[in-house]
């Protein structure tokens, strides 16, 4: 099994990218699975991580089948 590394400022940049849009596209459910698998994760991440899960089940984000959401 290959090691999964994440991209430096990914947790941040996907959590950004949420907050303008309101929705969780494919790529940023593909990023937060390798940020789940990342052993190296910070506390903060991970809290980051949880308020994004905690607010799609809430319904405030949609998940979208687009790779990416363009405005």
């Amino acid at each position: 099994m290959f090691p999964v590394k994440l991209l430096p400022g990914a947790i941040n940049e996907i959590t950004v990218s949420v907050c303008e849009t309101k929705s969780l596209t494919l790529a940023d459910r593909y990023g937060l699975m390798a940020a789940i698998l990342d052993e190296s994760l910070d506390e903060e991440e991970r809290r980051a991580i949880d308020r994004l899960l905690r607010s799609t089940l809430r319904g405030r984000v949609k998940l979208v089948d687009e790779l990416s959401v363009t405005n």
